[in-house]
């Protein structure tokens, strides 16, 4: 979204307020392009979530003092409370949402999304799934994420893979992964396809890039359960835990394959980020991930939770280096006749019904529910 508001603000069509947390790395990042941030949260201090009359009171006051054309949420949780405030007194705004998730959903909450002037889906997966559930198919379109070509491009990787990871030797394989650390990212269905891989390819690595946020029991036992597999097996060494990182184009460049086993994934940009990098692929088939990468031609896509055909899958490719050329080669190809950041700040545009010859104030709500 950073990328697509670059893109926007470059073409001097809007105006945007963030209405954020007033600190961190999101306000960081808004900050640098000149993009004011109101501090707004629905936590207290102690980080308890507020009653819902405090929150629609602070946005409340908030709007009346801005006084936006449009109230765009930037969740699902967001898009949730800007329907809520459908029976509020308010300027008048067009309030639109953005759904980037596929979860199971309550009617109240269905209700309240259809009560929104209109809502994003990031793919056609998104949007049939909701759908399914009683989401208004009249106010939803369907955006494409997108991402910045320039910033993610193939590079010669020699130099990169010595500095990131000067412990691996040049001759062995280094597959990525990019994501929070979680159940839904099927990071351990990977640490064992890996793990049965090593026992008979002693020359591959695994990187885990990224961090686990939840500390539900379950969230902590799951990412213990991952480094576990290679304990075990004897082969701690093959396993790089990286945590969060800003330098992902270069990692991108550096690594041979990435393989994304997600159990569930809108419209991964981590998918995106690594075919615009030339990164060849090896996914799961799900959710709007066929709708970016096509079968055998942009990636190979296998079934989510079936280890050995994830297993499988990653060694059909490394074992064919034509194969992973001509999967980069084309998901490039793909990502720069559809899926740039252009295309998708211009169907946003598009989506907000932009006039030409007017400047939109637009205050986007980033605050998670």
């Amino acid at each position: 979204m950073l990328s697509v508001l670059d893109m926007l603000l470059e073409e001097g069509a809007f105006e945007f307020t963030a209405l954020a947390p007033g600190t961190g790395l999101l306000a960081d990042e808004l900050t640098k392009r000149q993009i004011p941030v109101r501090d707004f949260s629905v936590r207290n201090d102690d980080g308890i979530k507020c009653p819902y009359d405090v929150i629609e009171q602070r946005l409340s006051d908030l709007l009346h003092e801005l006084r936006p054309d449009i109230l765009h949420a930037n969740s699902l949780s967001m898009s949730r409370l800007t329907g809520q405030l459908a029976s509020t007194a308010l300027p008048p705004l067009k309030r639109t949402g953005h759904l980037r998730d596929i979860i199971r959903l309550k009617k109240k909450v269905v209700s309240d999304l259809n009560r929104n002037d209109g809502l994003i889906a990031v793919s056609k997966a998104t949007s049939d799934f909701h759908v399914a559930q009683g989401l208004d198919p009249l106010r939803c379109r369907v955006v494409h994420n997108g991402v910045d070509t320039e910033r993610f491009q193939p590079c010669d990787s020699a130099i990169l893979r010595a500095k990131l990871f000067p412990s691996v030797p040049a001759t062995h394989t280094i597959l990525l992964n990019v994501g929070q650390i979680c159940l839904r990212k099927g990071q351990l269905d990977l640490a064992k396809a890996v793990v049965g891989l090593l026992q008979d390819h002693s020359d591959v690595h695994l990187a885990f890039v990224g961090q686990r946020h939840s500390t539900k029991q379950e969230s902590v036992d799951y990412e213990a359960a991952i480094q576990q597999q290679f304990t075990q097996a004897g082969c701690g060494t093959h396993l790089h835990m990286l945590g969060y990182r800003d330098d992902i184009p270069d990692l991108m460049n550096a690594a041979d394959l990435l393989v994304h086993a997600a159990r569930q994934e809108p419209f991964g940009r981590t998918l995106l980020e690594a075919a615009a990098s030339g990164l060849p692929i090896v996914a799961t088939n799900v959710g709007g991930t066929p709708e970016l990468l096509r079968p055998d031609t942009d990636a190979i896509l296998v079934s989510s939770g079936d280890v050995a055909s994830l297993k499988a899958a990653i060694d059909k490719t490394l074992a064919n280096p034509e194969l992973r050329r001509s999967l980069a080669a084309s998901a490039r190809q793909r990502i720069e006749a559809n899926f740039t950041v252009k295309s998708a700040a211009d169907q946003l545009a598009k989506f907000w019904n932009i006039q030409e010859d007017r400047r939109h104030r637009v205050v986007r709500g980033y605050e998670s529910m």
